[in-house]
């Protein structure tokens, strides 16, 4: 019996990634829009935020930027940097295909970490209409994880 508590005590100690292979994945992405004083919501609550955004939806006058918020984590870190990378594909005002890249480099979490990459300005307003992103997480040239829109 107590050479199963040691094991099952051992086991639970190392890290899930011991072969010293990184792995890195994001894990959740949030595309926001702005209204004209930066925020994406009237409260915290995630109903209410999520009902500011239909609304910003149907009052695009009143958008000023879109915020894509990352969640995402690394397992045996072995680079000081990464670089979260969102490619956005949209409908400019004369009907003509627009893209844009925005790109930050970030230190390895400890477990997990949120970064935000910002469209605003005049970037924006050129922009036009977002149809499809593609969010992906690097180290060096190396692609560790992507997550994408329907459309893209």
């Amino acid at each position: 019996m107590r050479r199963f508590l040691t094991m099952l005590l051992l086991l639970a100690v190392l890290p899930a990634g011991a072969d010293g292979i990184e792995k890195g994945r994001i894990v959740k992405m949030l595309p926001l829009f702005l209204d004209l004083k930066g925020h994406d919501a009237v409260s915290p609550s995630l109903y209410d935020r999520d009902a500011y955004q239909a609304y910003l939806r149907r009052h695009t006058n009143e958008i000023s930027a879109i915020r894509f918020d990352f969640l995402w984590q690394v397992e045996n870190p072995s680079a000081t940097e990464y670089k979260l990378r969102i490619e956005l594909r949209g409908i400019g005002a004369s009907g003509k295909p627009t893209q844009s890249v925005l790109e930050q480099e970030a230190p390895p979490p400890l477990l997990r970490r949120w970064n935000s990459l910002t469209l605003g300005g005049a970037d924006y307003r050129n922009f036009g209409e977002l149809i499809a992103w593609r969010a992906t997480l690097w180290r060096g040239d190396r692609l560790l994880s992507e997550q994408k829109s329907f459309l893209w």
